[in-house]
Parts: structure tokens; C-alpha cells; sequence
């Protein structure tokens, strides 16, 4: 597919050969090559508060050690989530508001709208479909024949989980990964959707949550995004704010769909990286739960989130203005190795392995963290109840982005 690569792409230059004011760590093609790591670890250890004055995207500000993210992820007053999260401005116009992208108190109202799907009440009911889901799955997966770990598997148990928490009919449940993927899409990376053919897909989206919105609003509240929204008193006039509307389902269609299902993916790359650690969890299948967040933090599914200055703020002697562009590169403080003992490394059974920043911090930490923890400790139960080895056998395929750490396709194969 245009728009991802494998790791036989053309390799970036050593970081340490370039001026350090001119490494620019925004370059999607770092991503697909493996080399955002070294980068990252030149930029921690000579200029861990760095700006880049050009780029594809302007000029920005990189935040790149675990307790730095931390700081300014927390930190709301002075780094604020507005007007996007994400390094790229969209045009005028075209970048939709959605909660993650807002400061409190409107954030905090819609936020807490929609977190009763995905509360501490509801993860019970939750893992018994994900467990039925997940064995489906992979009692449908043939033997001895190589096929897409990321369609057959990542994929569909996300899309099944995400259809479950909008309440979207099994047969639609397609439509939800598309979705997710063409919001991911810009000018220069994502699946090959172009800008005007991008805004038409949102559209139907848009068209198709309004109707089941109209619908649900008319009957009794369910547990559901949708059916959360259009019965809180504070949301339920959201309809009539589409762009409002279709921001907040690209923000929960993508937050379900595209961390999960790369951690799924990432998974199995890192356990056939480190076969070591494969071998450790045959001999003890009861590390899967601390495995699971050892999974996130190796992936990092989303590479980084940005926040805009609302004041000047100095960090390491570094002035940030008012009205900069801050980016917190999760991927580099998930391998700060001041804080992480052999970062670098898979360990299943690393002491404090939910020590990471893949979910964020402060209020605008993942909502959903408990149901994708939940998502992978249940597929690798079943996995380990059934196969000895899922063997990666070619290269992964890497979407191209410098924000979704992601994969379209991971060659495996089952042995019988």
C-alpha cells in the first residue's frame, strides 16, 4: 500500500552526523527505518529540551526524557492541548475539536461523558467478549500457511472491541479501521487518501454516527460512545455541532483502534526479536500480565502528542515562548535509559513494567488504558492455550507517520 514501507527502505543519516540544530526527529521516514531510536538517544543525552527551527511543520520544540514528558504532560496551565495533538496543523478550518484536543472545563464535561464505557464497572462484561472474540479468532487462523498477523488478528480484535463500545452491527464493523486510518492521513503521511477524498470519507462517517446518534436519543441510555453522548445533559446538543460531533469520533475511533492494534502487532515482533523472552513466557504463561504493559511501553503505538505554550516557560535554561509548538516524543521517554533499566530491550518480566508514558499523564490520560491492557492479556492467554509459536517469517510493513507507530502487514506463521 502507498504510504508504509518495510525496513529494506532507504535509511535516514547517523545522527551524529548532522549539527544537532538541524536534527529534525518529524521525518515519518525514521520511522519505517528503525532509526527515530538513535535520534532520539542523541538528542536526550546533548539537547534533551531541543528546537528545530525548520521542518515540514514549522518550527517546535522537542521534549524528550521520561520526567521532562511527564512534567509538561501534567502541566495543562502552561501547555495547552489546543487547537491539536498532533505536530501538523490541518488547514483552516479542516482540524475538528475534539475533547483531547481541549483544556478544562470543556474538556473535563465531555471526557466524562463518554468514560462509563470503558469504567473499572464495566471490565468484567468487557474481557467476556474480548475472551469469546479472541478465540474465534484464533481458532479461524490456518496452520502452516503464512498469512497478515495485522489483518487476521490486530485488526479484527480491535474492530470487533470498537464496534462493541460505539454499539456498531458486526456487519459494519469494517468501516471503523478505515475510519481510524483515513483520520491519521495528512499531505505527507498515512494510507493513500488525498486530502479532498479524506474530507468525503469523514463526511459518511459523520452522516453514519448521526443518524445511530438520532436514534439512540430517542431510546433508553445504553453503554455505548454514542448512546453516552446523546443522553448527558451537558453533550447531547452535539448533534447540532457536527465538525464537534465528527472531531470526537475520530478522537475515540482512533484511540480504540490504532494502539491496540499495533501493540497487538508490536507484541509479536518483540517476542520474536527476543526469543529469549518468547522462551521465558512458554515456561510461565502467568508473566502475561506483566508482560502486557512491557508490550505498550517497547511499542509506544503513538509516537508523540504536542502541546501549545499559553505562556513562556523555562526548561533546562531553555526559554519556550509564548504560542510555541511543544512536542513530547512518548517514543523517546518510553527509552530514557535514566529512568528504564535497558530501555531498548523486551523484558516480560521487567520489575514496574507499567512505568511508561504510551498512555500518557495528567488529564488527558488514556480513558480506555484498562481495556487495551485488557485486550492483549486476554489474545495472549488464548495464543499460549493454544500455539507454541507464532513465528514472524519476512519483514514488517511500517506505516509511514511520525505520530502512529504502526504496521500493515507482519508475515507469521502457526506451526501445527
Amino acid at each position: 500500500m502507498d504510504g508504509s514501507v518495510g525496513l529494506g527502505a532507504s535509511v535516514p543519516p547517523d545522527p551524529w552526523s548532522i549539527p544537532l540544530d538541524r536534527i529534525d526527529p518529524s521525518q515519518a521516514e525514521l520511522y519505517t527505518s528503525g532509526m527515530q531510536y538513535a535520534y532520539f538517544r542523541r538528542l536526550r543525552q546533548e539537547d534533551p529540551v531541543h528546537y528545530c527551527a525548520e521542518s515540514q511543520f514549522g518550527p517546535y520544540w522537542s521534549i524528550t526524557t521520561f520526567n521532562d514528558i511527564m512534567a509538561v504532560d501534567s502541566n495543562h496551565a502552561v501547555f495547552s492541548s489546543s487547537p491539536t495533538i498532533v505536530i501538523g496543523d490541518m488547514p483552516e478550518g479542516e482540524d475538528p475539536p475534539m475533547f483531547i484536543a481541549m483544556d478544562p472545563p470543556r474538556h473535563d464535561v465531555q471526557r466524562r461523558a463518554v468514560t462509563p464505557a470503558v469504567a473499572p464497572a464495566r471490565l468484567a462484561d468487557l474481557e467476556a467478549v474480548i475472551r469469546r472474540n479472541a478465540c474465534e479468532i484464533l481458532d479461524g487462523l490456518p496452520l502452516n500457511e503464512t498469512f497478515n498477523w495485522v489483518e487476521r488478528v490486530s485488526k479484527e480484535l480491535t474492530t470487533r472491541m470498537l464496534a462493541v463500545l460505539f454499539d456498531v452491527p458486526f456487519e459494519d464493523r469494517h468501516l471503523l479501521p478505515y475510519w481510524s486510518d483515513v483520520t491519521t492521513t495528512t499531505e505527507t503521511v498515512g494510507i493513500a487518501v488525498d486530502m479532498e477524498e479524506r474530507q468525503r470519507v469523514l463526511m459518511e462517517c459523520l452522516e453514519y454516527f448521526t443518524r445511530m446518534w438520532r436514534a439512540k436519543a430517542d431510546k433508553p441510555p445504553t453503554f455505548d460512545f454514542i448512546s453516552l453522548f446523546a443522553h448527558n445533559p451537558q453533550t447531547r446538543g452535539m448533534v447540532d455541532n457536527p465538525i464537534e460531533l465528527l472531531g470526537n469520533l475520530m478522537l475515540l475511533i482512533v484511540g480504540g483502534n490504532d494502539t491496540t492494534r499495533n501493540s497487538i502487532s508490536g507484541g509479536v515482533l518483540a517476542l520474536n526479536q527476543y526469543p529469549d523472552e518468547y522462551a521465558k513466557l512458554r515456561a510461565n504463561p502467568s508473566l502475561i500480565p506483566n508482560m502486557t504493559p512491557e508490550i505498550i511501553r517497547w511499542q509506544t503505538p503513538l509516537a508523540h502528542m504536542r502541546r501549545n505554550a499559553l505562556s513562556d516557560f523555562e526548561l533546562h535554561g531553555k526559554t519556550i515562548r509564548k504560542g510555541d509548538k511543544v512536542v513530547m516524543w512518548y517514543v523517546s521517554g518510553n527509552r530514557d535509559e535514566t529512568v528504564i533499566e535497558r530501555p531498548d530491550d523486551f523484558i516480560i518480566d521487567r520489575p514496574r513494567s507499567r512505568h511508561h508514558l504510551s498512555f500518557g499523564f495528567g488529564i488527558h490520560r488514556c480513558m480506555g488504558n484498562r481495556v487495551a491492557e485488557m485486550q492483549l492479556r486476554v489474545l495472549w492467554e488464548e495464543i499460549m492455550a493454544r500455539f507454541r509459536h507464532v513465528e514472524v517469517v519476512g519483514e514488517p510493513v511500517r506505516v509511514l507517520s511520525n505520530f502512529v507507530q504502526g504496521y500493515e502487514d507482519l508475515p507469521v506463521r502457526i506451526a501445527a
